[in-house]
Formats: structure tokens, sequence, C-alpha cells
């Protein structure tokens, strides 16, 4: 009978310290995921873009409440629920979901979850075709792999990148951002440029075009006589080039653009 009572008292002691370890665990709230500099991701290891760089990229795009901001890498929401404050439509694609769920509470907080979203997903395999602005934080090798899918994307949709470059592709303007920004202060802004390069008909004659990103060069062939334009490039869908002292200003839609001037594809 002692035997059987100390055999009771040796399960029942194990049996209370697991109870009460339970009713400890239970009663403690569950700490917020909180993501820590330098930690790695699927492409990149996540460094926090400077608030004073991403208002400085916000100004560069010139987002307002007609835009659609699409953040590409989104982290911790910041430059999202930026993009939402100044009453954009603005969205992350993030890979990490713990980081995904942190953004939704960051936003929440920030009172711009109506305008500020976030979703679990590859940068490489998500359709951001729709946005009017792109930003990014992202190292310079994957720039150049996103690169060919952000050239085919509506031009005139603004891209901004911290500190980073997409290789030969010359950024339209390049701004730092001076108070409150100690590292990663550099900002890089392009236009999606509008596809020229090939033979365009004028009245007056045929323009023949050759495209590197914004920049063009060419010729305008009137009769036997040929000329070579200058001051020429594109921004977003307006083009602009000089032909004998004569300035051509205008804007591409498609296979036609114009100005005070019409020329379509030859």
């Amino acid at each position: 009978m002692q035997s059987l009572q100390l055999l009771s008292r040796s399960l029942a002691v194990p049996c209370l310290v697991a109870l009460l370890s339970l009713n400890v665990a239970l009663a403690e709230p569950a700490k917020e995921y909180q993501p820590q500099v330098g930690q790695g991701g699927k492409d990149v290891v996540w460094v926090p873009t400077p608030q004073a760089l991403v208002d400085k990229m916000m100004e560069m795009a010139s987002v307002t409440p007609n835009d659609i901001v699409i953040d590409l890498g989104s982290g911790d929401g910041r430059t999202v629920i930026t993009a939402a404050k100044r009453g954009a439509k603005a969205m992350g694609i993030e890979y990490n979901p713990d980081m995904v769920e942190l953004s939704k509470r960051n936003a929440a907080k920030e009172g711009v979850s109506d305008k500020a979203t976030f979703e679990k997903a590859d940068l490489f395999e998500s359709d951001f075709s729709h946005a009017t602005v792109i930003t990014m934080f992202l190292l310079p090798d994957i720039n150049l792999r996103l690169r060919p899918k952000i050239l085919d994307l509506k031009p005139g949709t603004r891209i901004v990148s911290n500190s980073f470059d997409m290789g030969d592709w010359t950024p339209d303007e390049v701004a730092q951002a001076a108070e409150g920004c100690t590292s990663y202060c550099r900002a890089n802004f392009w236009i999606v440029p509008a596809k020229v390069a090939g033979a365009w008909k004028l009245p007056q004659g045929e323009l023949t075009l050759e495209q590197t990103y914004q920049k063009l060069t060419g010729t305008l062939k009137t009769g036997n006589a040929s000329a070579a334009i200058s001051d020429a490039k594109m921004r977003g869908d307006q083009i602009t080039f000089t032909v004998n002292g004569t300035q051509y200003t205008g804007k591409v839609s498609g296979s036609v653009m114009e100005g005070t001037w019409r020329a379509t594809r030859g």
C-alpha cells in the first residue's frame, strides 16, 4: 500500500509541473516578430531603407493619390505605408511571411490598412504591370534580372531604387537624402521609355531611330538629303529631338507619334 502511494506521488509531481508550465505559457502573451538587420532572405538580406530616403523616393516619383505604388521586397512595410499616407494605393511584395504579417500590423497601427496591402510572393513570379510607380531596395544582380520585365512596363512608369542601379540603364535622376540619413542615402530614378526604334514616316520624309533605353540617335531623310538628329531622348512616352535646328517634341502612342507634327511607323 505504501509503495502504491509513493508511486502515485511520483507520477503526480511531474504532471503538476507540466500543468503549471502550461498555465504560465498560456498566461504570457506571444512575442511579436521582430526582424533583425542583416537577416537572410530568399534573394537578399534585410536592411531597412532609412525613412528620410523613403520620403525622398516618394518625392522623386511624385507619388499622388492617383498612383498605384508597388514595393518589390517590402520588408517591414515602411515604403508601402509612406506611399499610402500620401493617398496612393500601395502594395508590398515580400517573400518572408513573418515580414508580411508584421507589415500588416504596422499598416494597421498607422491607420492605412485600407490603402496598404501586402502579398507573400516571389518577385520573379509576380505581376506588377498595373503599377504606376515601382520602388525597390534590391541588390544590383536582382535589379538586372528584373530589368527586362521593368522595361516592358507601360511607358511613363516611374522606378525608384535605393542605392543600386540597373547596369548600363542610366538613371534619369539621382538624389541624396540628407537629414536623418547616415547610410544607404542615394536614390536612383528612371522613367520607363516607350519603344521607338525603327523607321517612321513623316510628311517631309523618313525618320530612322536607334534606341538605347531613353537615349536616341538617328537620321531624318528628306528626298536625297539625310540629316542626323541631335538632343534626342525619351521621357516615358514623350519624345524630343532636333533636326537642322528645328526641335520636335511629341507623344508616342503605339504606332503613332505626334505633337505639332505627326509620324507613323514605316
